[in-house]
């Protein structure tokens, strides 16, 4: 297995447990404290690299650097975004995957801008995953869109450009510095909204735990898809498979008491052979003798 491919599985699992958390959370804190909060499940993450690459920050690019904190700050921002939209209540409370609609600005940006190239398989997968994507986020009224994607397309869009932001900051940094600086952009971020934000009477041990570990799973899920990026990974393809996350998070909802129609076990099954087509590359090309 490649290891731009591993990483991005990884990524996978992070944010499947990342979107389950997200709805057991629910309406207990504001969007903004959310966030926040959940900047604290950054730490087991953070730290250590902090440790390991110390000497590395102070000589990078400085190109690269920015790209990283713009990355954290955009994501940042359409976490805020995505939990509102949670928080509305309705068919917007119980869509979780609606952000798994973002590779549509990350691929067409990288396609665009980055000149990315993809085999036929690849273009099949990119192509099978956006159908999967929609699978899961169509209305079981028989609408084009799911009225949530109304309340959504902020955070689609800031979500779509952050990967594509920790994409160029690879190009110039290692994946564990891109992380550092894209995961301590969090940082400032969560002071804002900590220092701004009202705060409930009680934050109970519970939503404590859910917002801390929701904190780690999207930060272990970013740093996940840095390292892809990192290892030669192509946004076009990283950016759609890692957002097949309703493959893990899916399941789990179902053990958790959740009901799953026709249309979200054909989202699975597209999104398994969308998964097939974008992990097979081609052959290197030998070499004339």
């Amino acid at each position: 297995m490649s290891p731009w491919l591993a990483w991005t599985l990884v990524a996978v699992v992070s944010w499947g447990l990342w979107a389950v958390l997200s709805r057991g959370l629910g309406e207990a804190l504001s969007p903004g404290l959310s966030q926040a909060l959940s900047t604290l499940g950054l730490i087991p993450l953070l730290l250590p690299l902090l440790w390991r690459r110390a000497a590395q920050l102070r000589r990078a690019s400085v190109r690269g650097t920015i790209q990283a904190l713009a990355g954290g700050v955009v994501t940042c921002l359409g976490n805020v975004a995505y939990y509102a939209a949670l928080n509305r209540g309705g068919k917007a409370a119980t869509v979780v995957t609606l952000a798994a609609l973002a590779p549509l600005v990350t691929v067409g940006l990288s396609l665009v801008l980055l000149r990315e190239r993809l085999n036929r398989l690849q273009v099949a997968g990119v192509a099978a995953s956006l159908v999967a994507i929609w699978l899961f986020n169509v209305p079981p009224d028989g609408g084009l869109l799911s009225p949530a994607l109304t309340y959504a397309l902020v955070p689609i869009v800031l979500f779509g450009l952050s990967g594509f932001l920790q994409k160029l900051a690879t190009n110039h940094l290692d994946g564990e510095v891109a992380a550092v600086w894209y995961l301590g952009a969090f940082v400032p971020v969560a002071l804002w909204y900590g220092l701004s934000e009202p705060w409930p009477a009680v934050v109970t041990g519970r939503t404590w735990a859910l917002v801390v570990g929701l904190g780690f799973f999207l930060a272990l899920g970013n740093f996940a898809v840095l390292a892809a990026f990192a290892r030669g990974g192509k946004a076009a393809v990283i950016s759609p498979l890692s957002n097949l996350f309703p493959l893990v998070s899916l399941p789990l909802l179902l053990l958790l008491g959740e009901t799953v129609g026709q249309r979200e076990w054909l989202g699975i099954a597209v999104a398994l052979l969308a998964a097939v087509g974008l992990a097979w590359e081609s052959p290197a090309a030998k070499s004339p003798a």
